[in-house]
């Protein structure tokens, strides 16, 4: 099949999203499959073989500008073509362009608003781009917030689109008023526009419809999977220390804080030596945040017993993971992925997770860890002291995990399903266009 994928690039940020985009597309290529993965926004940043294309549409700078000044949205091409420019992209990426959704209300709202808002020059351009390219079978457009793009590849193009629901209530929820109910309300009008959404997760799938009222029919499930590539058991130090780790962005909803306190209580009751490892992108607007989680624990005596190890490439990954005696990522929302958890189940690592979102289903069909009281720093502080006391346990929870995340959650699999979506659309074709 001729595949367009569509994604949205994250800045310099190792983003989950941009992660999963790019595996399935490697694996879809190494399949045989003519895979062309388009970034918008910015250059896709990856910890495995980027397969994504060089080219960047709707480029940051360029959309950033044309939002607040009419001037460039009538600059020309060769203009566009220079502030576009991938180089000068990154560049501003690596200052930490914002991507916090409570400055990009307007910018969102233009998006969905495609062709009828400020944007039109951008889905020109994109259209052009098209023009000069194979026809895909397929296109899939990889969040709902990209929806404003739907209409007008179908009407380029003529052939299905899909749109892949992977987390993005989290950046619409965090909306300031109007932008947000006016957001949610602009891509409920364009549901009609795709053929065919595909959610991360049983649970997503469920929320997503009715957050985004689309129909049941129209709804499929690829779950999320990881390459396993480096993804080998046994803990690789060998001292007595019990180390608590914790892999993800780092910000408030992530539930760090909710960690580190957890913490404080499990060291209350335990003889022997523990350690918190804190591993993940810092944004710069969460550095006082980080700040202040460190100075809780530093008041309660435990500096030297934290670290806090930075970002780290796809190598440094896999060996902070199998430093590891569990994984705890205790996050206050009802998390769609949970791709942290899978990796480190695929080290042998067990998890204690909140009974909320994709963890409750990942957990229990892996087998891999516990379960505990969401946003309840008791409960969690129970459940790492449960593994702390019982090593038998452990081991156990450990190798279910190990095996459970080869057996339903690796790329091949999460291929396998993709695959027969796509060849269903392109069977059937594009629905006809209608507007509810």
């Amino acid at each position: 099949m001729k595949i367009l994928s569509i994604t949205a690039g994250a800045g310099g940020m190792y983003c989950g999203s941009c992660l999963r985009d790019n595996a399935l597309a490697a694996e879809l290529v190494a399949r045989g499959h003519d895979v062309t993965l388009l970034p918008l926004y910015t250059p896709l940043r990856t910890d495995e073989p980027n397969v994504s294309r060089s080219t960047v549409l709707f480029g940051g700078i360029s959309v950033y500008l044309q939002q607040h000044s009419k001037l460039f949205r009538r600059t020309p091409r060769f203009i566009d073509r220079l502030l576009d420019s991938p180089r000068l992209i990154r560049a501003f990426a690596d200052r930490s362009v914002s991507t916090d959704p409570l400055l990009l209300g307007e910018l969102t709202i233009s998006m969905l608003e495609g062709t009828d808002g400020v944007l039109r020059k951008e889905f020109d351009k994109l259209l052009d781009w098209l023009a000069g390219e194979p026809k895909p079978d397929v296109v899939n457009i990889t969040n709902s917030m990209l929806i404003g793009l739907a209409r007008p590849l179908r009407e380029a193009l003529g052939r299905p689109i899909c749109c892949t629901l992977q987390g993005e209530d989290l950046f619409l929820e965090g909306l300031i008023e109007p932008y947000k109910s006016r957001a949610v309300a602009l891509i409920r009008r364009q549901v009609h526009d795709v053929d065919r959404f595909v959610a991360v997760s049983e649970y997503y799938a469920s929320f997503m419809a009715t957050y985004l009222q689309i129909p049941a029919d129209r709804m499929s499930v690829v779950p999320i999977g990881i390459n396993m590539a480096g993804f080998d058991r046994g803990k690789t130090s060998t001292d007595d220390v019990f180390r608590i780790g914790y892999f993800a962005r780092i910000a408030p909803e992530k539930g760090l804080h909710i960690l580190a306190a957890a913490f404080q209580r499990f060291r209350q009751r335990v003889d022997g030596h523990a350690r918190l490892e804190i591993g993940g992108y810092l944004a710069a607007s969460h550095k006082g945040y980080l700040a202040g989680i460190q100075r809780s624990l530093e008041q309660a005596g435990l500096s030297h017993d934290v670290a806090h190890r930075g970002e780290v490439d796809r190598a440094g990954k896999i060996a902070f993971l199998r430093e590891l005696d569990v994984l705890s990522v205790p996050a206050t929302y009802d998390e769609p992925k949970g791709v942290f958890l899978l990796e480190a189940m695929a080290c042998g690592v067990p998890v204690v997770q909140p009974r909320r979102g994709a963890f409750t289903e990942v957990v229990e069909k892996t087998g891999g860890g516990l379960l505990v009281r969401a946003d309840d720093v008791e409960s969690l502080a129970e459940g790492l002291y449960t593994l702390w006391r019982d090593r038998t346990l452990r081991d156990e929870l450990g190798r279910r995990g190990h095996e459970g995340v080869r057996a339903h959650y690796t790329v091949q699999h999460s291929v396998d399903r993709l695959t027969d979506v796509f060849e269903g659309v392109s069977r059937s074709g594009p629905r006809a266009l209608t507007r509810a």
